[in-house]
């Protein structure tokens, strides 16, 4: 007979298995706490500041000095916390010197002008040196690594430019959006809309078939505010200017619930809603 067929064994390998645990969850705290230590001195030997500050003041530092085990610890990292806040202080001079040549090497156009940056339209950023956070439009991340800022700015920018983009079927099915919330709310055609009932109804035709047969939320195709501004400003610098039936986009300010989005002029600002103007054609 196989032992571990034997219910008696089994639950004496069960009881070992539980005896064991707090053990290897303590084995693996101190080498979590060892590779901890070990990255700091890394960093004082490269003399990465940034990296040091951000570990600092991780929370895996805060639980190494009410670990009684390593009593003294306190003045070390007030020590090292003091060289890197130095450091950084000293950095900051030369900041977007550093952020122009990181986004040199990954072929980013940026623009900088201290605390504030910007990647192409729609991707606007800020720099917060006191608490070491850097703010990319809804995404912030704790490092002011002007590798690590110009890593996640790339990483938007391929997230929100890069994919495939056909302003004339953009534009067309925002156009059938309208139109079928005009139908629904029985205006003329020549309303305006809210725009956030436009950008919800243009997201739900994103939608597959396979979708609305079964709306499980994995089968969801998401949509960003931030995609939906960009893709604007896409259809806007594109050869296109209206719909295949001669409709051109409005978007207008005023009261109401608004969203960020670029117009026109690729002025990021709040628009409330939207309308179709029918132009005229060349024989009128």
């Amino acid at each position: 007979m196989i032992l571990s067929e034997i219910p008696e064994i089994t639950e004496a390998k069960n009881q070992l298995q539980e005896l064991i645990k707090p053990f290897q969850q303590e084995q693996n705290r101190r080498q979590r706490q060892s590779d901890f230590m070990k990255k700091c001195i890394l960093c004082v030997e490269k003399n990465d500041f940034f990296q040091l500050d951000e570990l600092l003041r991780s929370k895996l530092a805060e639980d190494i000095l009410e670990d009684p085990n390593f009593q003294g610890c306190d003045s070390i990292f007030a020590s090292l916390q003091a060289f890197a806040d130095k450091q950084v202080a000293n950095y900051r001079l030369e900041y977007k010197s550093g952020l122009l040549q990181m986004a040199e090497e990954m072929e980013l156009p940026i623009k900088i002008d201290l605390p504030r940056f910007s990647v192409l339209k729609g991707i606007d950023g800020e720099i917060d040196f006191a608490n070491r956070t850097t703010k990319i439009n809804q995404t912030t991340i704790k490092s002011i690594d002007p590798r690590r800022v110009a890593l996640t700015a790339l990483h938007m920018k391929h997230k929100l430019y890069d994919s495939n983009f056909d302003p004339q079927k953009f534009i067309d099915t925002l156009l059938e959006c309208y139109k079928e919330i005009l139908k629904e709310a029985g205006e003329g055609s020549n309303e305006i809309v809210p725009i956030r009932q436009l950008y919800t109804a243009y997201v739900w035709s994103l939608q597959s078939k396979t979708f609305f047969q079964n709306m499980d939320k994995g089968k969801f195709k998401g949509y960003s505010i931030e995609q939906f501004a960009v893709d604007l400003w896409r259809f806007f610098e594109s050869d296109v200017t209206a719909t295949e039936g001669g409709y051109r986009i409005k978007l207008n300010s005023g009261r109401g619930k608004s969203l960020w989005l670029i117009d026109h002029d690729g002025e990021k600002r709040l628009i409330t809603n939207a309308s179709f103007i029918k132009m005229p054609s060349k024989e009128e």
